[in-house]
């Protein structure tokens, strides 16, 4: 019996999409210029217009300082003090030529470059924070830090989006798998005294969620986003319902996780500015760097990723060749709940929280928008989940500034810039096509 083999281009991915181009069975799919639409461009023009208007004519005077050591690193830094108005200028300019270059390569039926999106991206997100620290001092180091902890439950839920889509099963439930993680790891390390035994609970709590969302969706056939938004509603029930009869009545026991202790890096923390926010972390962080990469080789350079791929988009052809089509898609829904359920840990163990109901707070949603956003590819969706993290640190730190926006604005930053990324920058998205598609043996 046949079996598929990764070509040259299916190892790779498609060049034009990163990785998310159609899998065939003994070809190799065709490296073609995909035509953006006109959305991405006109959204990026008008950002830019919007940059040289409120930052460059409207900002406030005088300099944004951004601190770039803090007191406990060995080596200090200077302060990088940037001029509110002529950083709005010259930034508003340069994403403005962006933004009409981009336009000119699309009506000329060119592919807009990979790289275009992430520098505007970054422009715009300078000329923001000058704008809105307006002659103010911040922690660059800080917020960067903060960006890193806040984001990993979002890439690892971004990262199990990507590995159940991949192989046809749409995840709706990730925001119930962060919760059930959260949970389950909190009460497991309070009873324990542990942390690490909490970890490696919640895992277990995400792959039960993800186990149910297999059984209804795989092999009763029930509607997939159904069954994630029922899974999510049940597991913030039944979360809710514990928390209020069993962990309030005894905090002490049952929660009051200890948290994971920082593990810097000999040497590499001790690097300014880069040292504290990637090497100073808890494990839960390292174990994020090690998933997006394994995530990555497995799907686009491993014959099992091939398979997957194959699976999420022609199930029918995969199983003419003896891939097992039910199996393949099983495994992927328990292992993406397993990486929900992990990223779930970091909101209580690794912030150090006592559970919360509905702590998770629609992080869920917010992955599963990093994930469209990164185009179901895993370093896409990290990406997109630190932008997302991003937004929501400014937030907190920004709170107890003087902003030209009001708090409660503020408080949206993180859900503007997902309605942002999702419906003007990323443009279109090419879908695994039996994603959401219930599949019956023939």
């Amino acid at each position: 019996m046949s079996t598929l083999t990764p070509g040259p281009a299916a190892r790779g991915g498609d060049a034009s999409t990163g990785g998310s181009g159609p899998v065939t069975a003994g070809a190799s799919t065709s490296a073609r210029p995909a035509t953006s639409s006109l959305r991405g461009p006109l959204t990026m023009i008008v950002g830019a217009v919007l940059v040289l208007l409120v930052v460059g004519v409207l900002g406030r005077s005088g300099s944004s300082a951004f601190a770039l050591t803090t007191r406990f690193d060995a080596v200090s830094l200077p302060d990088v003090a940037l001029p509110v108005r002529p950083t709005g200028l010259l930034l508003g300019a340069v994403c403005l030529a962006l933004g009409a270059w981009a336009l000119v390569r699309v009506r000329a039926g060119l592919a807009r470059p990979r790289w275009l999106v992430p520098v505007y991206a970054g422009l715009v997100l300078v000329a923001f924070l000058v704008w809105i620290v307006g002659g103010q001092r911040i922690s660059f180091v800080g917020l960067l830090s903060g960006t890193m902890l806040l984001s990993v439950p979002l890439v690892l839920g971004a990262l199990s989006g990507v590995i159940s889509e991949r192989a046809g099963v749409v995840n709706i439930a990730i925001e119930g798998q962060l919760l059930a993680g959260a949970f389950l790891a909190a009460v497991v390390a309070s009873v324990s005294g542990n942390p690490y035994v909490g970890l490696v609970a919640a895992p277990v709590a995400g792959a039960l969620v993800g186990l149910l969302l297999a059984l209804f969706a795989i092999r009763y056939l029930v509607n997939q986003i159904i069954v994630g938004v029922v899974l999510n509603v049940f597991v913030a029930g039944l979360t809710s319902f514990l928390y209020a009869t069993v962990l309030t009545q005894d905090a002490a026991t049952y929660n009051s996780p200890p948290g994971l202790a920082r593990l810097p890096v000999p040497l590499l923390s001790s690097i300014p500015v880069i040292g504290p926010v990637l090497f100073d972390q808890s494990i839960v962080v390292y174990l994020m760097y090690a998933a997006v990469v394994v995530v990555h080789v497995a799907l686009f350079r491993t014959r099992w990723g091939l398979r997957v791929r194959a699976v999420g988009e022609h199930p029918r052809a995969a199983d003419t060749v003896g891939i097992d089509v039910i199996r393949t898609r099983f495994t992927n829904v328990l292992l993406a709940g397993a990486l929900a359920g992990l990223g779930g840990a970091m909101l209580t163990l690794g912030a150090s929280l006592a559970f919360s109901q509905e702590m998770s707070a629609g992080k869920g949603y917010i992955a599963l928008a990093a994930m469209i956003f990164g185009r179901y590819s895993p370093k896409g969706a990290l990406v997109a989940a630190l932008l997302f993290g991003f937004a929501t640190n400014l937030q907190d730190i920004l709170g107890g500034l003087d902003t030209p926006l009001p708090s409660e604005l503020l408080l949206m930053a993180p859900y503007l810039a997902t309605l942002l990324a999702v419906a003007g920058l990323v443009g279109r998205v090419r879908v695994p096509a039996a994603s959401g598609q219930p599949y019956v043996k023939g």
